[in-house]
């Protein structure tokens, strides 16, 4: 028996608070001066750069074999599964529609409008060309063109163009087929099997090494923040809020009306009862950063509200690898805000675009660890957003995404609720979902931590 370790890991938004403290400490007394036998800040600034350039490298085949992984395990009657995924996208339509309101009304990036500039300075490259600006504002494309420039021609494209798009297209066909022609074959170790199992051992390895760079993480923070404060000041800090305040407004008014209203006149739950007795769940969503890990509560929710288990068990075990409301919302949001500070004037095809990007991506991370940290980089170069600004941009969001990361947590489970009100609604046949695994229940290279 293995002895028990007498120490406990700091969690990452701790770690990342340390991060921000000291680097802002040692950018605050050094400024761009050199210390430590010449070392300068703008040299640690380059932690920032090494590690979002890895996560964008991994993000890409992480995505695609977790859609793989997921098509060739999940088992779902193909009526309840169709009525799921109905829901599913009717709901994240709706978040989509409320992002796109409050980012195109408020407009509350151009409080960023002119500081972004300084971020442009902290990493290898320069300001976007005139012609770069011209393709990221062009609105002579249609909706619809702009859909189909992003079907990958060949099947190594999307992996090498970093496609996000292309590459979650692509995993959906490749896993559809594997999924059929494993159902059809009674060889149980045949080379379909065989190569199911494949992917899951890749997935796992996938998974480990984004452990490993998570680790590294705060120490990225450190660098970037210090870089920052010693060429801007610590001044730069006090336009994060209004980072937060959007994101934040555009959760809350998707989580607290949206969903107790459709609860309530659908689903004939009363905001009474759908948040006083989901309150449990949301507050576990919201201390452990994930939806995935709440589905034990979720489940002692939904039972409190009277739905059915069959329902609750598909939305809650089943769904909430597809309930990413809140990572899509999110993901949406930060792409407009920034491309509103950098004076982006993006058509409404583009910020499509960037919507469909931001869905795509949110159904692709199910059961991949810090899913927003991963996908973000992708939804910002969907939105057109130079890699410099992406790269800059990034580790200074982290300073306040552990806070958002909880309210997103926290809407994926209300979502998880919603859903099972309404499948209840239909009347799901016990038969066919008495045997359903939930995600505790299953085999898995690791356990998922979805935020």
């Amino acid at each position: 028996m293995k002895p028990t370790p007498n120490w406990i890991p700091l969690p990452l938004y701790t770690q990342v608070l340390i991060a921000v403290l000291c680097g802002g400490l040692l950018g605050a007394i050094f400024g761009q001066e050199p210390y430590l036998g010449g070392l300068r800040n703008a040299q640690l600034g380059k932690l920032g750069l090494f590690v979002v350039t890895l996560l964008k490298t991994l993000a890409i085949p992480l995505i695609f074999f977790a859609i793989l992984d997921a098509l060739i395990r999940t088992t779902i009657p193909l009526r309840q599964g169709g009525k799921l995924l109905g829901i599913c996208l009717v709901n994240v339509s709706v978040a989509m529609a409320i992002g796109l309101a409050i980012m195109n009304t408020w407009q509350p990036g151009l409080a960023w409008y002119g500081h972004v500039d300084e971020l442009l300075h902290l990493v290898p490259g320069a300001k976007p060309s005139a012609t770069a600006l011209a393709n990221v504002q062009a609105g002579s494309q249609s909706p619809i063109e702009y859909l189909a420039s992003y079907i990958p021609r060949t099947i190594t494209d999307p992996f090498s163009s970093n496609n996000i798009i292309g590459v979650v297209l692509l995993a959906l066909a490749l896993g559809s087929t594997l999924r059929l022609v494993r159902s059809k074959t009674n060889q149980a170790d045949g080379v379909v099997n065989a190569l199911a199992r494949g992917i899951g051992r890749v997935y796992a390895w996938l998974v480990q090494i984004l452990e490993w760079i998570i680790l590294v993480v705060p120490f990225a923070v450190f660098g970037v923040v210090a870089q920052v404060v010693g060429k801007a000041g610590i001044g730069v800090f006090s336009v994060l809020w209004i980072f937060l305040v959007a994101m934040l407004a555009g959760l809350a008014v998707h989580a607290l009306i949206y969903y107790p209203l459709v609860a309530w006149l659908v689903g004939k739950k009363s905001p009474k009862v759908y948040l006083g007795q989901g309150a449990d769940a949301v507050m576990t969503a919201v201390s452990c950063n994930s939806s995935l890990a709440t589905v034990p509560v979720t489940l002692r929710c939904l039972e409190r509200m009277k739905v059915s288990p069959q329902s609750a068990r598909l939305a809650a075990c089943v769904g909430t690898n597809l309930n990413n409301d809140g990572i899509t919302l999110y993901e949406a949001m930060a792409a407009l805000f920034l491309a509103q500070a950098l004076g982006y004037d993006l058509p409404m095809a583009k910020q499509v675009l960037i919507v469909l990007a931001s869905i795509i991506a949110g159904a692709g991370v199910a059961g991949i660890p810090e899913a927003g940290l991963i996908v973000l980089p992708l939804v910002l170069a969907a939105a057109g957003l130079p890699d410099q600004v992406i790269i800059a941009a990034i580790p200074l969001i982290m300073t306040v995404d552990w806070i958002i990361a909880r309210a997103r947590s926290g809407v994926n489970v209300l979502s998880d609720m919603l859903v099972a009100i309404l499948l209840d609604r239909g009347q799901v046949p016990a038969a066919e979902l008495e045997a359903m695994p939930c995600p505790s229940e299953t085999t898995h290279p690791r356990e998922p931590q979805i935020s």
